[in-house]
């Protein structure tokens, strides 16, 4: 496994009862698969989440336990159910063939076994560790919401969408808090528009509400929710960088303002489920 498979952000102190996952934001690519990418796929790495590592630094600090993948959605993408075909479509396969556009990643395509390889180093590992991670939470709060934040450009041009499967993977309690959050600040929030929650959400949160007795990765579950967020690119990144084949910045006068913005919008969603306020049940 690659030392920096991914980066654990953890709060000071106690910390709260939320982990916020960001698994298309890495950007990495090792040389040994970068060398059979398109000069144009490795320029801009396209539909990547770019930059919300840098966009939500300050999460631990607010008590949020952060997880990030650092390699690109391109080496293996987390946010895809592990079945077969395992290397196909951008919208299902773990390792894709095309983007989501339908142009070539590879001048030379992994062969099954690289493909396999790729998501015994790369895939797995992240799991277990984001399961431990959810795992530990509920031990310490008996319960856990997970966040999983993702950042996007067409299909809708909302600013934020909020995806919990059409209700099944958090309660509604833990959408309007969301959603009220993002409103106070302005942002313009739908829900379950075609962003309805990947396979993050839709595995961790599948028995939210429920006190189970079966394991989640070898672990006891109790308790989660999940919930995903879209962010719509222009809200944060540079408008005249978005259409350049080439990955944007973040160190921009746009990307600062959006950090404040998000940052009061997050204080918000954090007091809301914080243990003292948590409803009981």
């Amino acid at each position: 496994m690659p030392a920096d498979l991914f980066t654990l952000r953890r709060p000071p102190g106690e910390g709260l009862p939320i982990v916020a996952n960001l698994p298309h934001s890495g950007l990495q690519v090792p040389e040994h698969i970068a060398k059979h990418f398109t000069p144009e796929q490795l320029q801009s790495l396209p539909n990547s989440d770019w930059h919300l590592q840098e966009l939500y630094q300050w999460l631990p600090a607010l008590g949020v336990t952060m997880m990030q993948a650092n390699y690109s959605r391109y080496v293996v993408d987390l946010n895809r159910a592990l079945k077969p075909p395992f290397f196909g479509s951008f919208w299902s396969a773990v390792v894709p063939e095309q983007t989501a556009f339908k142009k070539a990643i590879y001048t030379r395509k992994p062969s099954p076994q690289a493909v396999r390889d790729r998501i015994d180093e790369y895939y797995t590992p992240y799991h277990q560790q984001l399961a431990a991670l959810l795992n530990e939470k509920i031990a310490q709060f008996g319960r856990v919401y997970l966040l999983d934040l993702h950042s996007f450009m067409g299909l809708i041009t909302d600013d934020v969408c909020l995806g919990n499967a059409n209700g099944r993977t958090c309660s509604a309690q833990l959408m309007q808090i969301v959603d009220d959050s993002f409103a106070r600040q302005g942002y313009q929030v739908v829900q379950n528009k075609v962003f309805t929650g990947g396979y993050i959400t839709r595995h961790y949160g599948q028995h939210y509400g429920q006190h189970r007795s079966q394991p989640l990765n070898g672990q006891p579950l109790k308790q989660l929710e999940a919930l995903q967020i879209e962010l719509h690119y222009p809200l944060y990144l540079p408008d005249d960088q978005l259409d350049t084949g080439r990955i944007p910045t973040w160190q921009h006068p746009t990307f600062t303002q959006a950090q404040q913005r998000l940052k009061i919008t997050f204080q918000s969603i954090c007091a809301a489920l914080s243990p003292a306020n948590l409803s009981k049940e």
